[in-house]
């Protein structure tokens, strides 16, 4: 079973897609109810979808709770944007931004640490290409996707011995439906579609016996 959070657009939905093509048993998560029945609904009978708020520890054990077998398999793509210099900023939508990305990254691999540690479960953390490099307009998400990054790096040191893997990925600019509900007007023409993106992503997860692909950035040409 692999595990997916939001999967209800973007690249959680494209992965989501493409796992199931595979006849692959997923649970994917999402806080839109309507939103993830339409990605699911198209896919296969072995799909199961959870709505759930990520910052809330409650939500996240009702996840874990609806998993059957232990998930081979954990990405969580959940997150959200916010830009605009930051004197302009408004703190409820900061406020917002951090719980949507750094929050809920927490919570999550907090939950997945505590029930897989001692099992070969691969948690795959979604960041973005603002984690590695600042971005003028982008200082809170910068913030945001930094705080993850350091938590992921952290943990991995916690969990050293431990057959659990955790894989850093840091996507550029995909044309998703993350831009509009960001607040930055740009022209995404250029940038990859999310289906570009997740069929890059599931083949650099593919691992081997005695290795795997840490730390995975997918740049746009």
């Amino acid at each position: 079973m692999i595990v997916i959070t939001g999967a209800s657009s973007g690249l959680g939905a494209a992965l989501a897609k493409l796992y199931s093509e595979e006849g692959i048993e997923l649970l994917i998560s999402g806080r839109n109810e309507q939103r993830l029945s339409e990605v699911a609904d198209p896919l296969s009978d072995k799909v199961q979808t959870q709505t759930a708020n990520l910052s809330h520890a409650d939500d996240i054990k009702v996840l874990f709770d609806t998993c059957q077998d232990t998930p081979q398999t954990i990405i969580h793509c959940a997150g959200s944007g916010y830009f605009g210099v930051l004197e302009n900023q408004q703190p409820d939508a900061i406020n917002a931004l951090i719980e949507n990305n750094v929050t809920s990254a927490i919570m999550l691999l907090r939950e997945a640490v505590k029930r897989y540690k001692d099992l070969p479960v691969t948690v795959v953390i979604v960041m973005s290409t603002a984690a590695l490099a600042a971005k003028a307009g982008e200082s809170t998400y910068c913030a945001a996707k930094w705080a993850v990054r350091g938590l992921v790096e952290s943990v991995r040191l916690e969990l050293k011995g431990s057959p659990m893997k955790l894989i850093a990925v840091y996507p550029g600019g995909m044309a998703t439906e993350f831009w509009p509900s960001s607040g930055k007007a740009l022209d995404t023409s250029g940038f990859m579609s999310a289906d570009e993106a997740a069929a890059m992503l599931k083949q650099a997860l593919v691992g081997t016996e005695h290795g795997y692909v840490s730390d995975i950035t997918i740049a746009r040409g």
